[in-house]
């Protein structure tokens, strides 16, 4: 940012984030909230966004051999109930439907009629049903392994919404395996964790870390719960994905059974992952400045906006020759994809026309004028620079290096976003240096809410209730990248541990 220029956003970051990251998304024309309280209407740009999310991660699950189907929204209530951890943890989330129509009385005024002999639950995640499907798909050893994915949306009652982060209504995928063996199993949510832990790396710009809910905060009836923790600007984490090894207790629970090579019928072991909308709400918040939103080239809904600036007499030669420059970059391939570039015509003022797409988060704007005509030049700007750091190269030269600029544009927030998320992770042993941390963490205008700690801890339950209840901290995860042979004391009660901890204020 230009010294002393006033930010295109007010409130900025450090003034109020919440706000600022409400106004990222009025002013990229994301989404805005619905009739419907707690849902959110996706606009096309941002579902563009999605869709791009959508296709990259899609090719990922199918070259790891899973396959797409789709399974009903409503679920007996008797399937739920048959895992009862399951319940318990979504029972307060859960929408539930018990009328099958609507009746008018004599005044006109609508009521619910014929009252539905069993209760329908709205999905809140699938794996009951799913499970009573692979019930009936699966008999032998040779069925297995059973890959599925569905694409869809699921409700979670939410009191607290926010826009792509908390919604009562979000979009997702939610896969669901079935397996001969635990190894097998174990392997699969593993491998899934690494699959969603280098999608945000390389397509996101948006470093994680990978590693293991505590018993607390694992999914309800899993194993092991697997968690990708990203670190965003104002100092929260991030869940930004998941995956589950839920072993024996919902093909149990739902009857999935299998004859092994020798005949005898044993229970598979399934598995559940997912990421959502949320990662939206996780790119704004990692990339975007005070000017607006800032997209990673690799999932930009664009790549290009071709912004003519036009005169009476020199309109229709600068009009065909964006024609034929778009024409020209959009049959140049990035990253397997042909580029996505835009033509804006709208009579608008040139700089009301470029900061409409700045705060879009472009990643290349290109004001096309009859100087650079004349000179057979490009004028550009890039949305991972400032928004005066104005750029010109010979025609050619900018044909021939667009995508090495846009992967430059690629690894620059992925750097970015590495080095802060490495400034404001520290190493604390001590419970008078955790709590300090903490409780003065506010006092800073960068990463208020104090980043991620690492730190022993000896895995007592009433630590995590208790560090929660103090600070609002929870532990994100036991990071897989960490494990230590060396035995460190709690930072807390000061016991002997191996075990190392992530500790975050959390979204």
């Amino acid at each position: 940012m230009t010294k002393n220029r006033k930010p295109a956003l007010s409130p900025t970051r450090n003034e109020s984030y919440s706000e600022w990251y409400q106004k990222v998304i009025r002013a990229a024309d994301l989404a805005e909230n619905s009739p419907v309280r707690g849902c959110m209407v996706i606009k096309p740009w941002g579902y563009r966004l999605w869709e791009n999310t959508q296709q990259l991660l899609d090719q990922k699950f199918k070259r790891a051999g899973h396959q797409n189907a789709y399974f009903p929204l409503f679920i007996p209530k008797s399937f739920i109930e048959k895992e009862a951890e399951h319940i318990e943890g979504f029972a307060k989330e859960c929408a539930v439907v018990t009328h099958s129509r609507l009746e008018a009385d004599p005044d006109g005024k609508l009521h619910p009629g014929g009252e539905l002999e069993e209760p329908l639950i709205v999905r809140p995640t699938s794996e009951t049903l799913i499970g009573a499907m692979f019930a009936k798909w699966v008999h032998s050893y040779r069925d297995l392994p059973l890959k599925i994915n569905q694409w869809a949306n699921v409700v979670r009652w939410e009191m607290r919404p926010r826009l792509f982060l908390r919604t009562t209504e979000f979009l997702w995928q939610e896969g669901h395996t079935a397996h001969s063996t635990q190894e097998e199993a174990q392997q699969e949510a593993l491998q899934m964790l690494d699959l969603y832990a280098d999608f945000a790396k390389n397509e996101m710009a948006m470093p994680v870390i990978k590693g293991g809910k505590t018993e607390s905060e694992r999914f309800p009836g899993a194993l092991h719960t697997y968690t990708i923790e990203a670190l965003m600007q104002d100092g929260k984490a991030l869940q930004a994905g998941t995956s589950h090894f839920l072993g024996q207790n919902f093909a149990k629970a739902s009857g999935i059974q299998f004859s092994d090579p020798h005949g005898v019928q044993r229970y598979a072991w399934t598995t559940s992952w997912g990421v959502s909308t949320r990662l939206i709400g996780g790119l704004i918040m990692t990339h975007s400045d005070d000017d607006g939103l800032v997209l990673p080239p690799r999932l930009a809904p664009s790549h290009i906006a071709i912004l003519p600036i036009l005169h009476e007499d020199t309109q229709a030669t600068v009009r065909a020759h964006c024609h034929r420059l778009r024409q020209t970059l959009s049959d140049i391939r990035y990253h397997e994809q042909p580029l996505r570039v835009e033509i804006d015509e709208r009579d608008l003022r040139g700089g009301e026309k470029r900061w409409q797409w700045i705060k879009k988060g472009i990643p290349l704007w290109i004001e096309m004028g009859r100087r650079d005509l004349t000179k057979g030049t490009i004028s550009f700007g890039r949305r991972d620079k400032g928004p005066h750091q104005p750029y010109s190269l010979p025609y050619d030269t900018f044909i021939a290096t667009v995508t090495d600029t846009l992967d430059a544009i690629q690894h620059q927030l992925l750097d970015r976003a590495l080095a802060f998320r490495d400034a404001h992770t520290v190493s604390i042993d001590s419970k008078a240096a955790f709590y300090d941390h903490f409780t003065s963490c506010h006092k800073t205008r960068s990463a208020p809410h104090g980043g991620f700690v690492i730190g022993y801890w000896s895995g007592d339950p009433a630590i995590e209730t208790q560090i929660k209840n103090d600070l609002n901290v929870t532990v994100r995860c036991l990071p897989l990248d960490t494990a230590s042979t060396e035995e460190g004391r709690c930072l807390i009660t000061g016991k002997p541990s191996r075990s190392r901890a992530l500790f975050a204020r959390a979204y």
